[in-house]
């Protein structure tokens, strides 16, 4: 085989690697889904408009629904949404934070308090941003689901990493 020939191991190029720098690559999952929680807090997933088809498909899952237990479990499926945006926000937000430190360590506690701290922020500019939204509200029972729900991230991704240090020493 030729030097100039890809051997059978060779990966092809990334030929956009020099052009994007690194610490965009590590945080671009974190900026989009920044935006993926800014589009979820304007009037398009108002309760209003997600209920026109939360609740047929509710209906259709459990035809003998009554109103009262539809909109408990509307209720609940809208929290729920609080909850793991912000979950999967802070996951994103410690790895571009990880990926951009020079330390081969997988976990550190200041990385998950900053990551944290972060994902607490974006959830009080996020209720502050419906207070533009007519159909919306601020709540800062939600932003303390949003928040809660980065904290769980963390511990989360505490004992993950935890178990994967754990099975390298053995």
């Amino acid at each position: 085989m030729s030097p100039t020939q890809p051997g059978p191991n060779s990966r092809p190029s990334n030929s956009l690697s020099p052009l994007i720098p690194s610490w965009l690559r590590s945080w671009w999952p974190a900026f989009f889904w920044a935006a993926v929680i800014f589009l979820f807090s304007t009037d398009t997933f108002s309760s209003e408009h997600t209920s026109r088809i939360i609740d047929p498909l509710l209906r259709w899952l459990l035809p003998s629904i009554s109103a009262a237990g539809l909109e408990f479990a509307n209720h609940l499926i809208r929290k729920s949404a609080h909850f793991t945006e912000y979950f999967i926000f802070c996951i994103l937000l410690y790895h571009g934070i990880r990926a951009t430190r020079r330390d081969s360590r997988s976990w550190h506690w200041s990385w998950a308090l900053l990551a944290w701290f972060i994902a607490a922020f974006y959830s009080a500019l996020d209720e502050v941003h419906q207070l533009y939204v007519p159909s919306r509200g601020p709540s800062p029972w939600d932003s303390l689901l949003d928040s809660t729900g980065a904290f769980f991230a963390l511990l989360v991704l505490f004992v993950f990493y935890r178990r994967i240090m754990r099975l390298d020493s053995d």
